[in-house]
Formats: structure tokens, sequence, C-alpha cells
């Protein structure tokens, strides 16, 4: 699939053959039921995640292949090129009115969507809280028993291809109106308080230690980030520039919730 995929995003006008939007859509049939991935996680320890570009790029071409459809559910009325995703009591995920996840993306069962939006190509993970009015956006990749609270905007990675999403990891908690976007990779059971913003090249500062260790987009597993600043000198003057700050470690504990309990209350943080 991947060889074909490729010669279709190198010659569109393979996409007037039946087959290759045959091709296409079984692909994006694929993403749905959970059968592919955009990304997919490391196999080894060195914590790699690899982007499959080629399926990234069909889903670009899926939305050239197809054109403007009516579609009505209940009271709603849409029109767009991409369907609703169907099927959840098989799927065996909650949907509370008025959620929306959107064709091509996948959520595994135990998955609970208040209401809030899953966009193409995203894959969420079993007993995950997509909260209200959070967002899951095209092609991030959602772990494992994660919250995503109330307002969380995850942004979504489609173009270009090569370009990784964003990477929530196993047993994290971001907390209220967080924004994560720009492929930054948050890592297992790490907790965002209220209003964290990490983008690909935010600034994400550990003051736990005798001095500041400095990541870049990457939140490493069992931090505990609050909103943060740093001084930054411009030609017009100093200036402070937003950033995240690590102050605290969730512990390596068998009872999660006990353990991001502790680490709110130890460390004062708002979600």
């Amino acid at each position: 699939m991947q060889d074909v995929i490729d010669q279709i995003w190198q010659d569109r006008t393979l996409l007037n053959n039946p087959d290759s939007r045959s091709l296409i859509d079984t692909i994006i049939n694929k993403l749905d039921r959970g059968e592919l991935r955009v990304a997919t996680p490391p196999t080894t320890d060195d914590g790699t995640w690899t982007v499959n570009e080629w399926v990234k790029k069909a889903i670009l071409l899926y939305f050239v292949s197809r054109s403007m459809q009516p579609e009505e559910v209940g009271i709603f009325s849409f029109h767009d090129k991409i369907p609703l995703k169907a099927n959840f009591v098989e799927a065996k995920v909650r949907v509370v009115p008025p959620a929306v996840a959107r064709y091509g993306s996948f959520q595994a069962p135990g998955v609970i969507l208040m209401p809030s939006y899953v966009n193409i190509g995203a894959y969420v993970d079993e007993r995950t809280m997509v909260d209200t009015w959070a967002t899951v956006g095209s092609c991030a990749q959602i772990g494992k028993d994660v919250h995503l609270s109330g307002g969380v905007g995850i942004g979504g990675v489609l173009e270009p291809p090569q370009a990784a999403p964003v990477i929530v990891e196993d047993g994290a908690f971001i907390g209220s109106r967080c924004i994560v976007v720009e492929g930054a990779h948050i890592g297992k059971r790490a907790v965002l308080g209220a209003g964290v913003t990490i983008t690909g090249s935010s600034k994400i500062i550990d003051v736990t230690g005798n001095k500041p260790v400095e990541y870049k987009g990457y939140v490493p597993a069992n931090s505990v980030v609050i909103p943060g600043s740093y001084t930054k000198e411009f030609p017009a003057g100093s200036f402070q520039v937003p950033c995240a700050i690590i102050i605290g470690k969730r512990k390596e504990s068998t009872d999660l919730k006990t353990s991001l309990n502790d680490a709110l209350r130890e460390n004062n943080v708002s979600v």
C-alpha cells in the first residue's frame, strides 16, 4: 500500500483510477478501525515513535478524492467531505451528545467522549476521557488512561507528511485549557496544570534540581508542569516569554489515581 500511495502522491492523475480511490478508502477504513496508525509507538527502549508518512499522505489524498456531501444527524445538519464516525455501540465507546468524531479517527473500548471533537487520523486509546469542549486534532496520538480536561486543545499535524503528530502517552493528565500543539510530546503519567501551553519549540524547564534542565517540546514521564516565563533579550529591551516549568515528579506508583492526587496536592497544582 505504501508504494502505491507514494506513486499517487507524485502523480495525482492516478486518482482517476478507481483502484487508486479504492485503496485510499481501504486505508482510511483501517485507520477508523485502529488497524493502521499515523505514528507507531516505540518498540525499543529509545522511546522513538515512527511517523508513517504514507498514511498521512493517504489522508490528504482522501480529501482530494472526495466531494462535498450533506449529512443529517437528528436535528443537526452537516456538509463535508468526510462522514461522521459510527458504530460506537460495537466499539464500546461512550459518546455524550453533541460529541463528534470524524470517520478515520479511532477510539478504543472504554473511551469516553464528552461534548468534544476528534479529527481524522487521531488515535485515542483505551479508557481515555476526552472532556467537555476538548479537541483532539488530526493525527494526534493519545495513549491509554489519559485525561484531557475541559477545553484542552490537542493540535492537529497533518502537513507536511513527515512532521511528527502530537503525542500524549499513557496515564497523562492534561489540565483545563491546556494547549498541546506542533508535534509536542507529553511523556507517560505527566501532569500539566491548567493553562499550560506546549508547542514543538516550547522551553520546558525542570527546576527541581540544583540547576535548571531544559527540554524542547518534550515533557518527560511523571513530570508535574505549570505555566511559567523567562526573560529574553530583544532589540527593544528585556521581556518575559512564556515557558513551562517542571516543579515536581509524580511517583512511580501502581495506584495511578493516588499518585496523581499526591502530585497535585504536594505541588499545589490547579487542573
